[in-house]
């Protein structure tokens, strides 16, 4: 006997078999209401990407109509067919709809923001299923091996950071890397303090894509029992380091010699505590 599985993959759901409109909502109640009752409803179904409440036209009988998008075109079939002609909140039944727009054959996939990431594995692991940490974060604005200078021009001084982040699912034994890279020009005359928050603002932005990237490589296989499985997608081309490893480290087009752990990592250009396990 096959097991039902179905595969979610940490991006943007733009598929439109993923998506479902809701129609006939009486218009005695307030947006916030149906968003609330709805979202109840529907992500018993499975992990929502979107949930948008909108007025009917003009031209329309008043009410509201509704847009949930899911991650998973199952999960959003099955969700139709079962609200279908139900009542659900409100006293008359509601219409239910598969979206039938064709997508675009040339449509390209993009990545989750973290939030959704962090919504995305609570809904599926629990907030202790996983966790994240820092190996390695660094101020390259200077190393030559980045394609990077140390004066963007006259007015103006390039700041760059990089990061590599560790995302590690414990209860299924399995973990995964990303790389992350935060720059920006900012102007010479500006003050010390706002030089160290610019600072501070770029690490974050390095670390948060780093994890990103990591949730990217992440594949949630959902069995028809309930059980949560994971698989990562590796790519034989990206190397990664092991942590305290020496020499240089190439990660899609950043070459970076040194990267590990050196003297530069001091207070002074790390006021903040970035390292270690980070909270979801």
């Amino acid at each position: 006997m096959d097991i039902e599985v179905d595969i979610i993959e940490f991006k943007v759901p733009l598929e439109n078999n993923k998506t479902i409109f809701i129609w006939d909502i009486q218009p005695n109640f307030s947006e916030a209401y149906i968003y609330e009752s709805l979202w109840s409803v529907y992500s018993a179904f499975g992990a929502l990407y979107l949930l948008k409440v909108c007025p009917n036209a003009t031209v329309a009988e008043p009410g509201f109509y509704t847009m949930v998008k899911f991650y998973s075109s199952a999960q959003a079939s099955k969700a139709q067919r079962a609200t279908d002609k139900q009542c659900l909140f409100q006293s008359s039944p509601l219409k239910v709809r598969l979206s039938t727009k064709q997508n675009l054959s040339f449509y390209s996939t993009k990545p989750l923001c973290l939030s959704k990431c962090h919504s995305l594995a609570n809904h599926y692991l629990g907030f202790s299923g996983w966790s994240t940490r820092i190996i390695t974060l660094k101020d390259i604005s200077k190393c030559v091996d980045a394609g990077c200078q140390e004066e963007a021009d006259d007015q103006g001084v390039l700041l760059k950071y990089g990061c590599i982040a560790e995302l590690t699912f414990p209860q299924h034994g399995v973990s995964c890397q990303g790389v992350g890279v935060a720059e920006e020009i900012i102007d010479n005359d500006r003050d010390p303090e706002e030089k160290l928050r610019k600072r501070g603002t770029l690490m974050k932005r390095a670390k948060d894509k780093a994890v990103e990237v990591a949730f990217e490589k992440v594949l949630l296989m959902i069995l028809g029992n309930g059980k949560v499985a994971i698989e990562i997608k590796y790519d034989p081309d990206e190397i990664l380091p092991e942590e305290n490893s020496e020499g240089v480290i190439k990660v899609n087009d950043i070459s970076w010699n040194e990267f590990e752990a050196d003297d530069s990592n001091t207070e002074e250009d790390f006021p903040w505590d970035l390292t270690g396990d980070l909270p979801h």
